[in-house]
């Protein structure tokens, strides 16, 4: 994302003996190409008093906020079946999110579908400056007609359906291989899985204009409450390779494996134990189905197999302070 630093305010510029001076030196100064500019670092600099950080709408082919009712801390794309690779306008997304409601029994799941997703192909980068320079220009006149005739027609459509969930939504994943299958980890201490099929084929069937039914909360029977956890978490996935195969770890360090069954999950109530700490966050490898990686408040990042004893065959502090959030890299094997 791009972003930029701006000043609230400006001091005032000094008058007096030497003012042109320093106005034709400093001019001469912004003349001179100095090199790449400073990018702002999130978590490294520091943001001066009256600073605000700004995003540059420039960065994005579209960007459009929306709202499911009361706020989120997490959310999933649904995977689909309309490709993998979309370069043209409008897009149709799904998707799931978890609310955060003000008392306990108003928290629900949203599965969404949002539609008619309109925005601007980027041209590839310019050859040359002169090259940038048409474009920037055929690029604002081609926005300002696009504003011109943004109407009712072009505005994207979100088809909700509103699933009822006991406590808030700490984190929600959906299945990559069936992605109507999705797992919910609970501020009451429980992990779930849902099948959210019937949902999904209902926002999929909907026509151009959202239904007032949206509203409506639903009840709806989970496939699977594991209980087993002695305090609440973040930290859940399912594995990319072995279909229905899932870990959650909890606040209180520790990681529970999830095994599929014919019709439900066997969890191993004897959990994963090597952080000290609350466990963040959880990743299976892409390339490994028995492997997954961990991270903790405690600093480190562990890497464990299944196959082995419940202990991290690798242990690393990583860090200082918490570590919230990891990833594999995909692309290096």
């Amino acid at each position: 994302m791009g972003r930029t630093v701006k000043k609230a305010g400006k001091s005032k510029s000094k008058k007096g003996k030497g003012a042109k001076k320093a106005d034709a030196s400093s001019s001469a100064t912004a003349a001179v190409a100095s090199g790449p500019a400073k990018v702002w670092q999130p978590g490294v600099d520091a943001l001066e008093e009256g600073e605000e950080l700004q995003f540059d709408p420039e960065a994005y082919n579209y960007l459009r906020g929306f709202s499911i009712g009361w706020p989120c801390l997490s959310f999933d794309v649904v995977q689909d079946q309309l490709g993998l690779v979309r370069s043209e306008f409008p897009h149709t997304l799904y998707g799931v999110a978890g609310t955060q409601a003000e008392k306990a029994p108003w928290n629900y799941i949203g599965v969404f579908k949002l539609s008619n997703i309109n925005g601007k192909k980027r041209e590839p980068i310019p050859s040359s400056k002169v090259d940038a320079d048409s474009d920037m220009d055929s690029d604002s006149s081609s926005d300002e007609e696009e504003e011109e005739e943004t109407n009712e027609d072009t505005k994207p459509i979100l088809h909700l359906k509103k699933v009822a969930h006991a406590g808030c939504v700490n984190r929600i994943r959906s299945m990559t291989q069936q992605p109507h299958i999705c797992a919910t980890w609970g501020d009451t201490g429980h992990v779930q899985v849902w099948d959210f099929k019937s949902f999904l084929n209902s926002v999929a069937d909907s026509g151009p204009v959202a239904h007032k039914e949206d509203d409506i909360i639903h009840n709806h029977v989970p496939l699977k409450i594991f209980n087993g956890h002695k305090d609440e978490g973040y930290a859940i996935d399912w594995s990319p390779l072995v279909t229905g195969r899932l870990v959650s770890g909890d606040c209180n360090s520790c990681i529970h494996l999830w095994e599929p069954s014919s019709s439900t999950w066997d969890v191993d109530t004897k959990p994963f134990v090597g952080h000290s700490a609350s466990v963040e966050d959880l990743q299976w490898s892409p390339t490994e189905g028995d492997v997954f990686a961990s991270c903790s408040v405690d600093g480190k990042i562990c890497i464990w197999d299944v196959r082995t004893e419940k202990k991290p065959c690798m242990s690393i502090k990583a860090h200082n302070a918490d570590v919230n959030v990891i990833s594999w890299n995909r692309y290096i094997y």
